[in-house]
């Protein structure tokens, strides 16, 4: 006798046959992979951060010129991130990461010869952003095809790989520029990048099976249920990418910022390297357990968490500008934010084919960089006409409750699943 269990599952196994590949031991192998080469490939989002005091006063310039290389690198990390995404979903990941290693180590080698912040921002644009991109988006993309059960943890996971480059780098090469300078950082940046990177590479030869990238069913939940929304592929794109940009612009304040900030009370670059480092690994924690909710509750739900959470952190960055209460808040600040932008490419794999995940995950992941570097260069701009935070971080707080919004429109469209019948 038919009963609903039994029609789901034999739906379920019609539309996915051969799925040996999801949830194996090898896919757990190629994520470890996958989050050691995410560490590496993302230390051009990070150094940068570090070295931007340095860099204002060598070239001589006001705090928005100096935030324009960290804007550069991002707009070139979301293009980056868009066109790698559609070349992945064709050929794979390893030849578009072999190409990263080679831009990204001339890019920061080549820094190191600049003479204004002109040269630096072309550089870190055109080499570091668009290398770095292919150790984001679509690494996530990659990785989501050989999860089905554990997809949430396994992207959140990949993703933390950029936190963990937020974590380490900027721990690592802060000694490195307080005594030697900016130069030689970068000079050592571009070293180790090109002699770790490669091996890892090729840890990711194994392809996706053909059948899983031309099933045009979306994915199910742990019950077996497929996902369904009452919207377009093209509407919830579209809301994905605005949703992405306004995020992004309230996230940016703090992660752009802390390092200058500190500076400016006096409390110094290597406490705001610091904070910065405390903020990241609090965004790891959080990408993870985002991952573990978003198996259970859907990436909607777990977006819409993590942007209330970012949101209630903005607000105590106003009150509290103490030395201690900032490395308080810098946690709590990471705690909250570290896995929103996983939940959207979790949201896209729920919801859109699985065959279109690499240039939709990327095209979400590009807005978010324009908002980063959006955010990063208005609260620049705003810091230099108020001398003031304060009202950067009243910007950042008007955006993330426009994403709160947008997300929680997508919620209600969202349709309970159907009762199968026999």
């Amino acid at each position: 006798m038919s009963t609903p269990e039994t029609h789901a599952r034999h739906a379920s196994s019609s539309l996915s046959p051969d799925n040996g590949h999801l949830d194996s031991t090898y896919s757990w192998l190629r994520l470890t992979a996958c989050i050691l080469i995410s560490t590496l490939g993302s230390v051009g989002m990070w150094s940068i951060i570090v070295v931007m005091p340095g860099i204002q006063t060598e070239f001589g310039v006001d705090r928005a010129d100096a935030s324009l290389p960290f804007t550069v690198i991002m707009i070139a990390f979301g293009i980056g991130n868009l066109v790698t995404g559609r070349i992945v979903d064709r050929f794979g990941i390893v030849l578009p990461m072999a190409v990263s290693v080679i831009l990204l180590s001339s890019g920061f080698y080549l820094s190191t010869l600049t003479t204004s912040i002109g040269q630096f921002a072309i550089l870190h644009g055109v080499l570091v952003g668009v290398g770095a991109a292919t150790f984001f988006g679509p690494l996530l993309s990659d990785i989501s095809h050989w999860f089905e059960k554990r997809r949430g943890i396994a992207v959140a996971a990949a993703a933390s790989g950029n936190y963990f480059a937020g974590a380490i780098w900027p721990l690592f090469l802060k000694d490195i520029v307080t005594t030697n300078g900016w130069r030689d950082a970068y000079a050592l940046v571009a070293l180790i990048l090109l002699v770790s990177l490669p091996p890892l590479i090729l840890c990711l030869r194994k392809r996706v099976p053909p059948h899983a990238l031309n099933m045009t069913t979306v994915s199910t939940n742990r019950n077996g249920t497929p996902h369904q929304i009452n919207l377009s592929p093209k509407a919830l794109q579209t809301l994905l990418v605005v949703a992405g940009v306004a995020c992004c612009v309230a996230m940016s304040m703090p992660q752009v910022h802390i390092v200058a900030y500190c500076a400016d009370l006096g409390f110094g670059v290597a406490r705001g390297a610091e904070m910065l480092s405390i903020m990241l690994v609090g965004g790891i924690v959080s990408r993870l357990l985002s991952g573990i909710l978003a198996d259970y509750f859907g990436g909607v739900r777990t977006v819409i968490l993590g942007s209330i959470l970012q949101c209630i952190a903005l607000f105590l960055y106003i009150p509290f500008n103490g030395l201690a209460s900032l490395y308080v808040v810098s946690l709590v600040f990471g705690l909250s934010q570290g896995g929103i932008v996983p939940g959207y490419a979790i949201v896209i794999r729920e919801y859109l084919p699985a065959r279109d995940a690499g240039w939709r995950v990327g095209m979400v992941i590009f807005a978010t960089v324009i908002g980063m570097s959006f955010g990063g260069w208005v609260s620049g701009l705003i810091y230099d006409l108020t001398r003031s935070y304060q009202a950067a971080f009243l910007n950042g707080i008007a955006w993330n409750m426009a994403n709160i919004l947008i997300m929680s429109f997508v919620l209600w469209r969202t349709r309970k699943p159907a009762l199968a019948t026999a």
